[in-house]
């Protein structure tokens, strides 16, 4: 695990930011088009989804990001913080909703926490 100097990390926080953003208008969008859709077609699951981070508050961190996401909440942690538990209003592939997950803010928060 290699440790990282603070202007990395301070540059990796202004891209979280910057993620967060943009996923917080796409969602919202998405969110909106289904609340006005005449026909709505969405498929809610629970997604389990495995967090690769060393610290409780990198845990607590990338959940309220999911939880503020619209569209997506966070549920629940495993007792040893490496599962995450989303409820997402939309699940066509469990697989993606991860991947989203894992390489937007995971990726990031583990790069603000000082890990490369």
């Amino acid at each position: 695990m290699k440790r990282t100097g603070f202007l990395s990390r301070a540059w990796a926080a202004l891209v979280l930011a910057a993620i967060f953003i943009r996923e917080l208008i796409l969602s919202s969008i998405v969110v909106a088009r289904t609340a006005f859709a005449r026909e709505i077609d969405v498929m809610p699951a629970i997604v389990a989804v495995p967090l690769d981070l060393r610290t409780d508050m990198g845990v607590a961190f990338v959940a309220n990001l999911v939880s503020l996401t619209p569209g997506t909440t966070s549920l629940h942690t495993s007792e040893d913080g490496k599962i995450l538990y989303v409820h997402a209003l939309d699940v066509r592939d469990e697989a993606e909703v991860v991947s989203a997950i894992k390489t937007t803010f995971e990726k990031w928060v583990r790069r603000v926490e000082g890990e490369a």
